[in-house]
Order: structure tokens, then C-alpha cells, then sequence
């Protein structure tokens, strides 16, 4: 399999207030990964730790082993790529075959070009098109855009490698992929559940805090028989969790409505908002989340 690692540039990853912020690739030195076994064949390279540059690698990766090899579920930071192998290969020696971009931000995709141009890459249309725009995919870099595409599902494999791939509309970007592995009863949410607080809207590639919840009510009405979820950034959840964040996402929308409606600031509006009732849940991303409506709802 042909590795090529790209020098220098910058990469596009998901910030608070820059929703594709430009970071560059992680330093040199010792990279930690854990690695969290939910299945005989299914593992999780868990998320990173802010401010710790030793572990600071990006998203939730889902690895599912198959009969033919290996499935990843997003490939973290750009630099991040040998950790990710070497991690892989602590639990199995068949190689990785195929990557699952669940939407465009660095976090996600910065090793697509390590693992080479002849793995296939699959990810919703809106994805690729997002990629596309991404400096690290442009020119020589195109071939490391997503092979294949999909437009509302995609069905990979049969029986226990099995693999549905969803989208049901924006939200964190517009090309977010719902993937599960029903074999095993479990999602992979990207971004669309990342945490328990407000949600990243990236306006720039699509994104919609308006949308959000409505969104997700269309994941929870039709993906079903699912037992553990995999969120973008944080431990693992349930069902109960997602559908707990779907009525946060909705009690925003509906504050941030009608904050604006009253005349309400940005600031006014985030002060107001609780999040008491969700147990869990911060507050450190809600005005951002609030913004996004504000200026969504003003265009």
C-alpha cells in the first residue's frame, strides 16, 4: 500500500469561531492514541485532548475489521497517520482497505493522503464537494478526495461486514454521514453528535443551526436496533443520548429564535439560555451556537 505524506500547508479543521480554521500538522515527538475495544471487530481510536499536543489527534475513529480488511471511520489530524496505523495494527494484521469521511474538516480527514491513493474513500456527496475546496485536496492532493459518493444512503457489504451509510440533511456541515454497522447495533455519528454542548455549525460548508435538529429528529425516526453510539469528540453514548441531544439542539433553536425576535444580543441571548436540565451538558459552545442562528435566520 503507498503511503505519501504531504509536507508543509496548512490544514482546515472545525473551530469555535472559525468553523474550517487553519492549523498545521501536529509536531514532531510521541503521539498517544488510546484504543477502545466495543467489539471482537469493531475498536474505537478515541479523541484527542485539547491542549495536550501529545494526544491532540482529532475525531472518534471507528475501526471495523472485516473479512476483507479493514473499514476506518474517519482518520484524524494531518500527522497523525503512522499512530493510527500502528494502532490498528496492535489488534489486527489485515490492512486498511477503505476510509469513511464523515464530512470535511481536518479533524476527520487529515490522513486520507497517508494511507494512499489506491484505498478507497467514501463520503456524501456535499463532502467531496466540500473537500474539494480544502487546499491539502487540491492539485495533486485530488486523489486523495472520496472515490466514491452517496447521495441519502449507501449499503457496503453483506452479513456481519455490513456497513449503511446515511444522510438526512445539514447540520454540522451539509454532507454529515450517519454510519452504522448493524451487525453489531452500532453508529458512528461524526460531528452531528460531537459533544453535550452546543452544537459547531459550519456556515462555510454548508452548516445549519436551524436545521440541526430536525435533522437529527430524521436520524433517530429512522435508524434503529442501534445500541452504542460513537459521538465525533467525546465518550461513548446511546440512543437515549442522542435523542436527548436532538431536544437540546431544538430548546437552542427555539431560544435563539425568539431572542432575536425580542431584540435580544448575542450575549443577552447566551446568558439566558440554561442548560441545567440536560444533565452533563456545558455551556462553553452555546453562544457560538447561538450565533449561527442569529446570523443564519438574518440572512
Amino acid at each position: 500500500m503507498r503511503r505519501l505524506m504531504l509536507l508543509g500547508g496548512l490544514l482546515a479543521v472545525g473551530s469555535l469561531s472559525v468553523a474550517a480554521a487553519q492549523q498545521p500538522a501536529a509536531p514532531a515527538g510521541p503521539r498517544v492514541i488510546d484504543i477502545l475495544k466495543l467489539k471482537d471487530n469493531l475498536y474505537v481510536l478515541t479523541s484527542s485532548t485539547p491542549g495536550n499536543p501529545a494526544t491532540f489527534s482529532g475525531g472518534n475513529v471507528a475501526v471495523f475489521i472485516t473479512a476483507s480488511g479493514v473499514t476506518l471511520v474517519d482518520d484524524k489530524l494531518a500527522g497523525w497517520g503512522q499512530a493510527v496505523l500502528d494502532k490498528v495494527k496492535s489488534v489486527t494484521n489485515k490492512p486498511i482497505t477503505r476510509i469513511i469521511n464523515t464530512h470535511t474538516h481536518g479533524d476527520h480527514t487529515g490522513n486520507n493522503n497517508f494511507f494512499g491513493s489506491d484505498t478507497e474513500i467514501i463520503a456524501q456527496a456535499n463532502t467531496k464537494t466540500n473537500m474539494a475546496k480544502m487546499d491539502v485536496f487540491k492539485g495533486a492532493g485530488a486523489q486523495y478526495l472520496p472515490t466514491k459518493t452517496y447521495t441519502d444512503k449507501l449499503t457496503i457489504g453483506s452479513g456481519k461486514d455490513r456497513i449503511d451509510l446515511y444522510y438526512f440533511g445539514a447540520g454540522h456541515t451539509s454532507g454529515d454521514a450517519f454510519v452504522v454497522f448493524p451487525a453489531l447495533r452500532v453508529l458512528h455519528t461524526g460531528d452531528m453528535f460531537a459533544w453535550k454542548d452546543g452544537p459547531l455549525c459550519d456556515r462555510n460548508n454548508g452548516g445549519s443551526c436551524v436545521s440541526f435538529p430536525q435533522t437529527l429528529s430524521k436520524v433517530i425516526a429512522n435508524i434503529k436496533d442501534v445500541d452504542t453510539v460513537i459521538p465525533g469528540h467525546s465518550p461513548m453514548q446511546t440512543p437515549k443520548d442522542v435523542a436527548e441531544y436532538q431536544r437540546f439542539t431544538a430548546d437552542l433553536l427555539a431560544h435563539a429564535r425568539a431572542a432575536l425576535k425580542a431584540g435580544q444580543s448575542v450575549d443577552d441571548a447566551t446568558a439566558s439560555f440554561k442548560v441545567d436540565k440536560y444533565s452533563g451538558y456545558k455551556n462553553e459552545r452555546v453562544k457560538g451556537s447561538i450565533q449561527a442562528v442569529f446570523d443564519e435566520l438574518k440572512k
